[in-house]
């Protein structure tokens, strides 16, 4: 069988942070406590002139720097997954595909599945692939994720993105086996012509996130033959880190095994961008042989799990042509809620 997997990846989030207490001061709440809550100490915020289409270019771009041996005309396909593209009707795909000069003999689409839409779009990628329809795909996970002034998304919803190339060749993480679960669940969703979304407040825990997430991984386990202990690394999706944290634990992963990817304590909830951005970081430290175990999770609802062994390609591999996800945290710039509202365009400037 075709050895289909990651032949390269890419991560951006922006700078700018708030903090939870600067939050909470305006609406006279204890946003400390709230943070704590939530395990969020801070979350990234999207520059002025940053939106989905800037944050997955930026991370396509490093994506392809560190696979210089691929051609852009090669690409056959180029999914953008996300629940806040800055056009309604105007893909970001094509823009995406036309910055890192992708062929124009390609299929382009954006996807959207609340915070799962970044791995539907490798799924896609992996079957075209295998199909020998594309010689590589690009599936890209980004967000500007909405929260309404005072609400508690507020003081989660962050901003971020990563981007996989997918393939059969030089494959530095090969994708073992990759199964979903999908039901009906309307945890959480945002009306057409609506700025922000609504949720069922506990509702999206149960029968939501954690009903969804433990089925699909679950499921993949039992496919595969393995357990927990088998696996180095596990990312599961991370509204807050208080979720993840929890699941990890109800299906036996240690702390130590989310560790590498469990990044919402220091940026928030990236929505589509929040298990790409944590495989990412979990691909940052990987070593040959290592097996990862990832589930995300979309509201709405759904789980893709994946099964994936690290293949000694690693090694060879330009990590270092790209920044880290580590390293693109560095130096953060703190705003006040005012500076915040601007960024967000809770505050519209008059010209």
């Amino acid at each position: 069988m075709m050895e289909i997997g990651i032949v390269s990846y890419g991560a951006y989030v922006p700078r700018f942070r708030i903090k939870p207490e600067e939050i909470g001061r305006i609406w006279g709440v204890d946003g400390k406590g709230m943070g704590k809550g939530l395990m969020i100490s801070q979350k990234s915020v999207p520059g002025c002139d940053e939106d989905v289409v800037t944050i997955a270019t930026e991370a396509a771009r490093g994506m392809m720097a560190r696979a210089p041996e691929v051609d852009p005309k090669d690409i056959g396909a180029v999914y953008v997954g996300s629940e806040s593209h800055p056009y309604a009707v105007k893909p970001t795909a094509t823009i995406v595909a036309e910055a890192i000069e992708a062929t124009p003999d390609m299929t382009a689409v954006d996807m959207e599945f609340a915070c799962k839409a970044g791995t539907a779009g490798i799924q896609a990628c992996m079957g075209l692939v295998g199909a020998g329809m594309a010689r590589y795909g690009v599936a890209i996970g980004a967000d500007t994720s909405q929260g309404a002034p005072g609400d508690a998304l507020e003081y989660s919803a962050s901003a971020g993105g990563a981007a996989y190339l997918i393939g059969s060749e030089r494959v530095i993480a090969r994708i073992n086996k990759t199964m979903s679960f999908t039901t009906d669940t309307p945890d959480f969703w945002r009306r057409e012509g609506q700025p922000y979304p609504l949720h069922g407040g506990r509702f999206t825990g149960e029968p939501a996130y954690f009903r969804h997430i433990t089925s699909a991984a679950k499921k993949l386990m039992e496919a595969m033959g393995t357990k927990p202990a088998d696996y180095r690394h596990a990312v599961f999706h991370q509204p807050n880190g208080k979720f993840p944290t929890r699941v990890a634990g109800m299906l036996g992963f240690s702390p130590e095994q989310i560790e590498a990817g469990l990044l919402t304590p220091s940026i928030g909830n990236t929505y589509s961008g929040s298990v790409p951005l944590g495989l990412a970081a979990v691909l940052d430290k990987a070593e040959a042989g290592d097996r990862v175990f990832v589930t995300s999770y979309g509201s709405g609802a759904g789980s893709d799990a994946f099964d994936i062994t690290v293949t000694d390609e690693i090694k060879r591999y330009k990590r270092e042509n790209a920044p880290t996800v580590a390293k693109v945290l560095e130096n953060p710039v703190y705003l006040d809620y005012g500076q915040y509202a601007k960024h967000k365009g809770k505050i519209i400037m008059s010209e």
